[in-house]
Order: C-alpha cells, then structure tokens, then sequence
C-alpha cells in the first residue's frame, strides 16, 4: 500500500487545558474522517457499526458499537491488516479508547505501510 505522507493529518497538539476530549470513545468521527480522506471503502450497517477497507484490501478497520461480539471480546474497535509479504495481524481496542487514539495508531502504520 502506498499512502503519500501528504495525504496523512497533520499532527493535533492541543493544550493541555483542552486534552480532556481524550477521555473516552463516543463516537467515530477521527477514524472515518481519517480513512475517508484516504479514499477507503465505508459501509456502515443498519445496527451502527462501519466497516472501512483500504483501497489495496490489505487493512481493515471495523468500529463496533452494536457489536454483541465485540462487546463480549471487550472491544469496540478492530484493525487486522493482511501485509502482501508478511503474516497477518491484529489489534483491538476496547471502548474507552479514545477516537483520537485509533486514528493516530493508523495514521501511524499507514505512514510505515508507504
């Protein structure tokens, strides 16, 4: 997957009186703007979760609010990436994970995946 580094979000510094808005999941705004902006695949279901595809199909990244799997595992979100010339891995994040958090973890790997 070649993701241009210009196409990744600039870094986001709050000051510190204004970190408080990273204390927990409530919805799923970062991410889907995020992999939106990248050009991903996003479907989203009747129930309310969203399930986003890379445009390669290599990463998938699913958030799971309705999820009674999810919910029983203890998460709310769910990135498994299937590298063309690696094993495939997994990670979760359980639903007091900030937003922000899952997005700058994907940021992140998508800037190594280019």
């Amino acid at each position: 997957m070649n993701t241009p580094g210009s196409l990744l979000p600039a870094p986001v510094r709050p000051a510190a009186a204004q970190s408080g808005w990273l204390s927990s999941d409530h919805g799923a705004e970062p991410v889907l703007t995020l992999l939106g902006g990248l050009g991903w695949a996003i479907v989203d279901t009747p129930e309310a979760n969203v399930h986003c595809t890379s445009p390669d199909g290599a990463v998938y990244v699913g958030w799971l609010p309705e999820d009674p799997g999810a919910w029983q595992r203890g998460i709310v979100w769910r990135v498994h990436v299937q590298p063309a010339d690696a094993s495939a891995w997994s990670q979760e994040f359980g639903p007091h994970t900030p937003s922000e958090a899952v997005a700058g973890f994907l940021a992140a790997i998508l800037a190594n995946l280019a």
